[in-house]
């Protein structure tokens, strides 16, 4: 079985997740999404409460599941006996830092990483946009998926 997590704070859930997640389930029989904590960001939704949201937007997909977790990726992996670490870049700024992270988790826990690239349309969402509509009351119901809106 080749088991996949789809680590990130996902703060919030945006469609660029949610298609590199859809993406992911034509390569991987299990993709486990993890919802970890970002010492480096100042959390705008409750972590339970998007754990909550992308349950429901998984709910009758039954090789996803959806999880916390707070501790390193690559520990994560090896917890839920993943193979890979499926990752999503919109730019070359997020290749540069997944590449490190890749050679790091590759070294640290012999976890490979697949990147997968956004699609075009998706490229300019990122979950700090969304939180910065969201924090002057804008409709972000484009950016998210329809559970979130």
């Amino acid at each position: 079985m080749k088991r996949a997590i789809f680590p990130g704070s996902f703060d919030p859930f945006t469609l660029g997740h949610y298609d590199i997640v859809l993406r992911g389930l034509d390569l991987f029989d299990e993709i486990i999404i993890g919802i970890g904590r970002n010492s480096t960001k100042k959390e705008t939704f409750p972590i339970r409460e998007r754990l909550t949201a992308i349950q429901k937007i998984f709910a009758n997909e039954p090789r996803i599941k959806v999880v916390m977790y707070d501790s390193l990726t690559v520990d994560f992996a090896h917890e839920y006996e993943a193979q890979f670490i499926l990752r999503g870049i919109r730019c070359m700024q997020d290749f540069e830092y997944e590449r490190n992270m890749a050679e790091a988790n590759k070294q640290l826990g012999n976890v490979e990483t697949i990147l997968l690239y956004t699609r075009p349309e998706y490229a300019h969402i990122s979950s700090t946009l969304v939180r910065d509509l969201y924090s002057y009351d804008k409709d972000v119901s484009a950016f998210v998926p329809n559970h979130l809106k």
